[in-house]
C-alpha cells in the first residue's frame, strides 16, 4: 500500500503550505485549489471518511474546520465559505479532509463541476497561506 500523502504531510514528511497545525489537525492550502485561499484541513490521526473518525474527535475537528473557514472568509476578503467533506466517493486521497473554500456571489462556480486552478507560483500560494495564518491567530 502507498504511503498516505496526507500523514505525510501531517509527519512534515512533504511540503505544503500550512495554514492550522495544531494537536488535533492540521491545515494546508490544496495544491489544486478551486480559487486562492482553498484550504484542506485534516486530522493528525490518520481516517479514511468522517465515520471513520472517532466521536471524541468530531467536535474538535470541527471546531478547526469552523476556525479556518473564518479565516479563510475574512484572509481572502470572500463573503462566505463552502465547506465539504468526500467520503469515498470523489475523495482523491483516502484520508479524511475537508475542504473550506473561499466564495464570492459570482465567482462562478455551480454545481459540483469546478474547474481547478494553480498558484502563480509558490510565492503566491505562501502569501495565501501566511494570509489566513495571520487569520487564524486569537486577537486581543
Amino acid at each position: 500500500m502507498a504511503a498516505c500523502p496526507f500523514c505525510e504531510i501531517v509527519a512534515d514528511a512533504r511540503p505544503s503550505f500550512r495554514v492550522l497545525d495544531d494537536e488535533v489537525a492540521v491545515g494546508f492550502l490544496d495544491v489544486r485549489p478551486l480559487f486562492p485561499g482553498h484550504v484542506l484541513v485534516v486530522p493528525r490521526p490518520h481516517h479514511v471518511t468522517l465515520t471513520d473518525l472517532p466521536a471524541p474527535l468530531v467536535g474538535p475537528y470541527f471546531e478547526r474546520v469552523q476556525r479556518v473557514a473564518h479565516a479563510v472568509r475574512d484572509a481572502m476578503a470572500a463573503q462566505g465559505t463552502f465547506v465539504a467533506v468526500n467520503n469515498t466517493v470523489s475523495q482523491s486521497v483516502a484520508h479524511l479532509h475537508t475542504h473550506v473554500v473561499p466564495r464570492t456571489k459570482g465567482d462562478g462556480l455551480r454545481g459540483f463541476f469546478w474547474p481547478r486552478t494553480k498558484y502563480d507560483d509558490d510565492e503566491h500560494a505562501a502569501a495565501v497561506a501566511a494570509s489566513i495564518r495571520d487569520a487564524l491567530r486569537p486577537s486581543g
